[in-house]
């Protein structure tokens, strides 16, 4: 409760730019806002990407958040209780795979989802029973105390809450340059292939010095899906890039008509004057 009222206390009196570095997720109508830290909001962004991936539903993304939140408190951590390591803290002694596999979020988040789509009707059960039955944990309980973020975390990563993920650099912070075909690997490693076109798999081009800065993700409506449904697809990316703007050298991000920019992060998602109801543009820092 104390470290909830801090991160408000700071969204409040301190909008940007002159505190530590950190993410803000926003809750609809007089709900608090969620504050993490960047590596935290880029773990959870991975995490979702993955159930994407494999095309789950939000419940086992909130399932998945909320045990990160209890046993890493979303920190990709090389230790833990006995030998224990990694965001889920799963154990190789129990068939997890190895240390330097389960380190990896992406494998780790799925071979969590791997376990819990073999549990029947996981999606109705209680969230801490969920997990439970996924990680044989000795605090049964503990994972239902996160559930609310978690929620909140998965409205904003899927999608479905639209402009409710910014992050804002540290104080004294510059936008670090950005590597184009790392971005373009990690799309393409944690939501699958078809999240770029063939062509925007690989960067730069003939006579090109280096890969070009600018990115455009398509947003293709979803086989029977809806416009609802594309407009969704086009948050979660442009989240998923904020979220991962610090790691990856990202410095702006623009989809619908709204902009996030890391220069201006303090004011979040502004109108744009533009439209890319069609595209997610992310911008590498040079």
């Amino acid at each position: 409760m104390l470290l909830g009222l801090a991160g408000y206390l700071l969204v409040r009196h301190d909008p940007g730019g002159s505190g530590p570095a950190r993410c803000v997720v926003t809750a609809s109508g007089d709900g608090e806002p969620y504050v993490i830290e960047p590596q935290q909001a880029a773990n959870a962004a991975t995490i979702e990407a993955v159930a994407s991936a494999r095309g789950l539903p939000e419940r086992a993304v909130t399932i998945a958040l909320a045990t990160a939140m209890q046993e890493s408190a979303l920190r990709n951590i090389d230790y833990g209780d006995r030998d224990s390591v990694g965001l889920f803290q799963q154990r190789p002694s129990q068939g997890w795979g190895t240390p330097e596999q389960i380190m990896d979020p992406v494998y780790s988040a799925g071979k969590f989802y791997d376990h819990l789509v073999e549990i029947p009707g996981y999606s109705r059960l209680p969230l801490t029973v969920a997990a439970q039955r996924v990680q044989r944990s000795g605090f049964p309980d503990a994972y239902a105390k996160h559930e609310s973020r978690a929620a909140l975390l998965t409205a904003a990563l899927t999608g479905r809450q639209a402009a409710s993920l910014t992050c804002v650099p540290g104080r004294g912070e510059s936008v670090t340059a950005g590597d184009p075909v790392r971005v373009r690997e990690k799309l393409i490693r944690e939501f699958g292939e078809d999240v770029l076109p063939e062509s925007a798999r690989v960067g730069g081009g003939v006579g090109r010095s280096a890969p070009d800065p600018v990115l455009s993700v398509p947003v293709r409506t979803p086989a029977r899906g809806t416009g609802a449904d594309a407009d969704r697809r086009g948050w979660e990316v442009a989240h998923w890039a904020v979220a991962h703007s610090s790691e990856l050298g990202i410095e702006r991000v623009s989809y619908g008509d709204r902009v996030w920019e890391a220069t201006r992060a303090r004011e979040g998602w502004r109108a744009s004057g533009e439209s890319h109801r069609s595209e997610v543009v992310i911008v590498t820092a040079r």
